[in-house]
């Protein structure tokens, strides 16, 4: 049977891992008798820690939110996990949190066991980090917008467009998504009446709460899905459609859901419905992909690709 300080770490384990618990659960859990469980969750509470419970025969407890930040308890792939994770959100799209990722990494490390640091210490070596030459996001506008879509509350704010254009917007929000290189909010527009993708990077003003309101069902099904399209489909982008000798898995593998959507035609090819700023990009896009394809439409981009072929044979000799 574990000791006293052993089981109290142990409890506190159960209860990040499960938000509630029934008494029989973990007493068999523990393997401590009801009235032993009742004291080490009030040594819990004595410690900070507001472990909620309710009676009967369905009793259990619930460890509540405090004062006190429970110690927080890693097996090793969730500590390596932690450890990549920080030294990633350092340099990552959102800013005003570099400096304290770095704080909470140094500490992390000091407490890692030496197997565990040495993992990160080779992950941290051999990563080597592009630089960011795309927008950043403020993290606490995100935490602002995420906080109205967990509490369903309205928002106002001023948008700039892609051209430029500033408008004053007011939006039930419902998701955030990222695309790996942008911050997205998923909002139903009221005064467009129709669902909307709007860039975070683009909200300038001050984002202001309103009333509460009652969740929508998600546009497409799915809001990452309608983001994806969203972003894919964006107005004068130029559309393309291609048709890749692979399946779906395996082509969605090698391209990134912001870039369009797929559509099977059978278990080896599927037709990727895409856009892109320029032919060039879309085709090194493509070559780079790792499967064939054949483009349906647009004739421009064929003709593109003919002409950056015949550079490249020119190129190699």
């Amino acid at each position: 049977m574990l000791g006293t300080s052993a089981r109290l770490l142990r409890l506190l384990s159960l209860f990040q891992a499960q938000r509630y618990w029934s008494g029989a659960d973990l007493a068999e859990r523990l393997e401590v008798t009801s009235r032993t469980l009742r004291r080490d969750v009030d040594r819990l509470r004595s410690l900070g820690y507001p472990v909620n419970s309710t009676t009967g025969t369905a009793g259990g407890y619930q460890l509540g939110a405090g004062a006190t930040l429970p110690p927080l308890l890693l097996d090793d792939d969730e500590a390596v996990a932690v450890a990549v994770g920080l030294r990633t959100a350092a340099s990552g799209t959102v800013t005003g949190i570099e400096e304290a990722s770095v704080r909470a990494l140094a500490k992390l490390q000091q407490l890692l066991p030496s197997r565990l640091r040495r993992r990160v210490s080779a992950l941290n070596s051999f990563i080597v980090p592009l630089a960011n030459s795309g927008p950043t996001v403020d993290a606490e506008t995100l935490s602002v917008i995420a906080g109205a879509c967990r509490d369903y509350e309205m928002l106002r704010f001023s948008y700039h467009s892609r051209d430029g254009a500033s408008s004053s917007r007011q939006v039930e929000p419902h998701r955030l998504v990222h695309t790996g290189r942008r911050w997205y909010l998923a909002a139903w527009d009221l005064d467009r009446e129709n669902w909307r993708t709007f860039r975070i990077d683009r909200i300038q003003a001050k984002i202001s709460k309103g009333h509460r309101f009652t969740p929508r069902d998600p546009p497409d099904g799915d809001f990452a899905a309608y983001v994806s399209k969203s972003v894919a489909y964006s107005p004068n982008q130029l559309q393309a459609k291609i048709l890749f000798h692979a399946s779906v898995e395996a082509a969605s593998e090698r391209v990134p859901p912001a870039a369009g959507i797929f559509e099977a035609i059978d278990e080896q090819s599927c037709i990727l419905h895409t856009a892109a700023s320029s032919l060039d990009a879309l085709s090194v896009h493509l070559a780079l992909v790792g499967f064939e394809f054949e483009v349906r439409e647009p004739p421009e981009l064929i003709e593109r690709i003919r002409w950056l072929a015949q550079r490249f044979s020119r190129a190699a000799g």
